[in-house]
């Protein structure tokens, strides 16, 4: 796939390289932009993107960066005006639902299967964080954070596969990336239904990744340590001095890596759960 990779740039590198030689020889100047334009996809050939929990931090960058690279994209949130805003900001198209809601997450994704055929990417996103201690923490809470964090993830990589498998003529492209965290491996105190949550995202990604093989859907995960949604100048030096990386993560590392694991010559990564910390998780902390 490296081989590949690179003799296809190389290719693309010595195409670019004849036509300004040949614009150059004629006296037509040829812009980069306007080779750009012409090799932009057009609708029908965008891969076209899915993302819970999109409305805001985290999901709003990734929402903002798809649209930003040419992808045909579409959010759902439960926050209504947060959702129109971030819709109108990137022209992209939002449902409000709430994804604990089983019936309303299927009938979203009915819609643009009716609207759009298919969905190349999905990304779920969607999250709550609730901390309390363990004895002020009843079963319905632990029941409602994995309905919102955990569940959520099944059932949209399950209609997926149901849809793939009713297509006449197969996608030969799918993704699906599950926003999983640093506490998936490492706990504070009461922090019972979000580590399972995470601990569950984990371990759903790399069985989905074996069950979607066979409709060419890779799946992975993507384990942010502390990222900061808003505010991010009000950090003291010392939030940003305790990481490797000497700074708070933002919502677009994360956006990055969705874009990267989402790029055709990337589908050897499956099954895999990647963190982005700053080092954080392996760094060793002792109190002395």
């Amino acid at each position: 796939m490296a081989d590949n990779y690179i003799e296809k740039q190389r290719e693309q590198y010595e195409a670019r390289k004849a036509a300004w030689e040949k614009a150059r020889k004629y006296g037509r100047p040829v812009s980069a932009t306007h080779q750009n334009k012409q090799n932009q996809p057009t609708t029908e050939q965008k891969k076209r993107v899915f993302v819970t929990g999109g409305a805001e931090g985290i999901g709003k960058a990734i929402v903002q960066a798809f649209c930003n690279a040419g992808y045909r994209v579409a959010f759902c949130d439960r926050n209504e005006a947060a959702g129109q805003q971030t819709a109108k900001e990137t022209g992209t198209v939002f449902y409000l639902i709430d994804v604990s809601d089983k019936n309303a997450l299927e009938h979203c994704m009915q819609r643009i299967f009716m609207v759009w055929g298919d969905i190349d990417i999905i990304v779920n996103n969607a999250g709550i964080s609730e901390f309390s201690p363990i004895t002020e923490t009843s079963v319905e809470d632990f029941d409602k954070i994995l309905s919102v964090n955990l569940r959520p993830a099944f059932i949209t990589s399950r209609l997926l596969a149901i849809h793939r498998k009713s297509q006449a003529t197969p996608n030969p492209f799918g993704r699906i990336i599950n926003l999983c965290s640093t506490r998936y491996l490492m706990s504070e105190p009461g922090s019972e239904g979000y580590a399972a949550s995470k601990g569950g995202i984990y371990s759903l990604t790399h069985a989905l990744a074996l069950s979607l093989s066979e409709w060419h859907i890779t799946v992975n995960s993507i384990a942010p340590g502390w990222i900061q949604n808003r505010d991010y100048g009000q950090l003291r030096p010392e939030d940003h001095a305790q990481h490797p990386s000497k700074r708070v993560g933002k919502p677009e590392d994360i956006a990055r890596m969705c874009l990267f694991l989402c790029q055709e010559e990337n589908d050897f990564i499956n099954g895999e759960n990647i963190t982005i910390d700053g080092g954080m998780t392996k760094k060793m902390i002792y109190i002395e």
